[in-house]
């Protein structure tokens, strides 16, 4: 009788932890791969013919949506390592997709598909090819492209500047950057133009100031028989530095050389900004920290937390009682950052030990 109590009672507890075990895996890690990068809106068509294949079309969406999602975090420098990677290759990188719409028309089959990758496979593939990311952070930036004539002297700011004109009007899905561009203004125009003789030194605060932006981009694009000459001031975060860049064989009053300068121009912004937010993903600090186990909600915000924070390359519990549960996190940077963001996200850490614990 003792015998089949002890029976009972250990088949009971053995199912408890079984059950505890499930609970971990389905609240805690569960999110820590639910940790993914989503690529919307990838339109595919295809003509509906006898050897169409709906498979094949969703293949040719996954290469679509690789493309964009390697387009948006890296630089366009490293895109040359990755051309050549296979089907089956980015196919282990998707973690979910869905067709959001699929319609035929005149004997065309059209496709919009979503695809979910998984960010820690892609920052593996990406660091396997000495790669380095970039945060994808959306940026607004006030941007002023002034023409310069050097043969008339002459300035084009606002509805007279083709760069102005056409700057928004081919908007890309992996651009991060949200340019603003300033009002037509006599006073903004009169003022540039008494500065012409040592525009290249001036600052452009008055401005700038007017937007309350605290971020901008002033272009001067100079222009003469030979070539087209750009200056660009790029201030960021109060970082500040210059780029050049010419183009010759170039005509500035040509739609197509407009928009040859245009993505030129915004491929050297988008870069800088990547370059800006870049994680190295070689660093990979082991940070462990204990919260109180009590708190359930308080334990959840605490993985919702690390789960969206882009540094953090992996968590898992790697122990827990009544008390406390202990977090080991894997942290692409340093201590310092990782502190800073806890402490913009208002966690507090007692750092004293070797294990930090949350207060």
């Amino acid at each position: 009788m003792l015998s089949n109590f002890k029976k009972n009672y250990l088949q009971n507890l053995y199912i408890f932890f079984v059950l505890l075990s499930l609970i971990i895996f389905f609240f805690s890690t569960d999110k820590v791969y639910g940790k993914a990068f989503e690529i919307e809106n990838i339109e595919i068509s295809r003509p509906f013919e006898m050897n169409f294949n709906k498979n094949k079309v969703i293949d040719e969406g996954f290469e679509k949506a690789f493309l964009e999602l390697v387009s948006l975090i890296t630089k366009t420098s490293d895109r040359n390592k990755i051309k050549k990677i296979k089907l089956n290759e980015i196919k282990s990188m998707v973690e979910t997709f869905s067709i959001k719409e699929e319609k035929f028309i005149d004997e065309i089959y059209y496709l919009n598909l979503g695809v979910s990758f998984s960010r820690k496979k892609i920052f593996d593939y990406l660091e396997e090819k000495n790669i380095f990311p970039s945060i994808p952070i959306k940026k607004t930036i006030f941007f002023v492209p002034i023409i310069i004539n050097e043969n008339t002297k002459d300035l084009m700011v606002f509805s007279d500047n083709e760069i102005y004109n056409n700057w928004n009007k081919e908007i890309k899905n992996f651009h991060l950057i949200k340019y603003i561009l300033p009002t037509e203004d006599l006073e903004d125009l009169d003022l540039l133009k008494k500065k012409y003789e040592n525009i290249e030194q001036y600052d452009f605060k008055e401005i700038v100031n007017k937007y309350n932006l605290d971020d901008s981009i002033i272009t001067l694009i100079f222009i003469n028989e030979k070539e087209i000459r750009t200056l660009s001031r790029i201030s960021i975060q109060n970082n500040l530095i210059l780029k050049n860049q010419s183009f010759s064989n170039t005509d500035i009053n040509n739609l197509k050389n407009i928009k040859e300068i245009i993505n030129s121009l915004k491929t050297v912004y988008e870069n800088y900004w990547k370059s800006y937010n870049q994680i190295n993903t070689s660093i990979k600090l082991t940070i462990n920290i204990k919260i109180s186990g009590s708190n359930n909600s308080k334990i959840m915000k605490f993985e919702k937390l690390l789960s969206e924070i882009d540094l953090v390359y992996d968590y898992y519990i790697v122990k827990f009682d009544k008390n406390y549960s202990n977090y080991q996190i894997i942290f692409n940077g340093t201590p310092k950052k990782f502190l800073e963001t806890m402490n913009k996200n208002d966690y507090n850490l007692n750092t004293d030990n070797k294990v930090w614990i949350i207060k």
